[in-house]
């Protein structure tokens, strides 16, 4: 699969990337110390003033670089590029970390959602008096708020947040799947190129990517995506460390005939063999489990 040479150095953690310890504005800003270039406002006065502003959320460009710095030059040039001795320092950081969360939080907002967990990173539609279909319609047609995407989600990782980009990522996969929105052509090229590619953590991009696969598939298999599939994925995370989905099979034990029996069968080994390499399936009575893993050391 095409990884674009801006994700490949994100995976490669930057190693041509040399911090700069002169370089302090991005710990500035996030500590409140400093106010952001050119719109002169600091981190909490944008939480407290710029939430559902959307009108300035969408035409403003400068404040994405402070909101979400990223380890590369942005179109800002009064910001500067996030340094690994402070990502350090903000990470240590839970005042920092907190804000963070809210910058995502302001951003998903603006897109038509809302953070339900920050320990799981569970996204769901905003709620009224939101209009999350005005919302949704603007992401469709304004297609820079696609890279802003990436850079939140690169940002997040940096953070050690980056348990919150598979809740992003899924719930825009299962809107996608099961209720048609979110699916221009632009949007499934961005995420499937990009945003599904910012995850470090190999074993949930691989299988993140298998159910992409399988969902853009879905004219030849009839695979839906659902919520219920997206909240099992998560609350497996949390009580097993890696993303998994139960996929429950039809089956009366007590009156399946022969040819039931092998068809079922057939079912357990499809689904096996469709696998990706970093994902295994356990067959048990009547169900498949789809779960991440780590890949093998070698």
């Amino acid at each position: 699969m095409y990884i674009p040479r801006d994700i490949q150095e994100f995976l490669d953690n930057y190693p041509d990337v040399i911090d700069d310890p002169s370089y302090t504005a991005n710990l500035e800003f996030y500590s409140n110390n400093l106010r952001c270039r050119p719109d002169n406002r600091t981190i909490e006065e944008i939480h407290d003033k710029w939430f559902g502003e959307y009108d300035k959320l969408e035409r403003k460009h400068g404040y994405i670089q402070w909101l979400f710095p990223i380890r590369e030059y942005g179109m800002n040039y009064e910001s500067q590029p996030l340094q690994v001795h402070e990502i350090n320092a903000m990470k240590s950081d839970p005042v920092i970390i907190e804000r963070i969360i809210e910058s995502y939080k302001l951003m998903l907002d603006f897109y038509g959602m809302r953070l339900i967990s920050a320990e799981t990173g569970l996204v769901g539609r905003a709620l009224p008096p939101r209009n999350s279909a005005a919302r949704y319609y603007n992401l469709v047609r304004s297609s820079h708020n696609y890279l802003r995407i990436s850079r939140i989600l690169k940002c997040l990782s940096e953070m050690g947040l980056e348990r919150l980009n598979a809740g992003f990522l899924l719930h825009v996969l299962n809107e996608q799947s099961e209720h048609n929105e979110l699916n221009t052509r632009g949007i499934c090229n961005s995420m499937d190129t990009w945003w599904a590619n910012c995850l470090r953590n190999e074993a949930e991009r691989s299988f993140i990517g298998e159910l992409i696969r399988r969902v853009r598939s879905a004219d030849e298999n009839g695979y839906v995506f659902t919520r219920e599939d997206y909240e099992e994925a998560l609350r497996t995370r949390a009580e097993t460390g890696q993303l998994g989905i139960r996929e429950k099979k039809q089956a009366d034990n007590s009156q399946t005939s022969n040819e039931d029996a092998n068809q079922h069968e057939d079912v357990k080994r499809e689904v096996y063999d469709d696998l990706p390499e970093q994902s295994f399936g356990i067959i048990r009575k009547g169900e498949t489990i789809l779960q991440s893993r780590p890949p093998a050391a070698f």
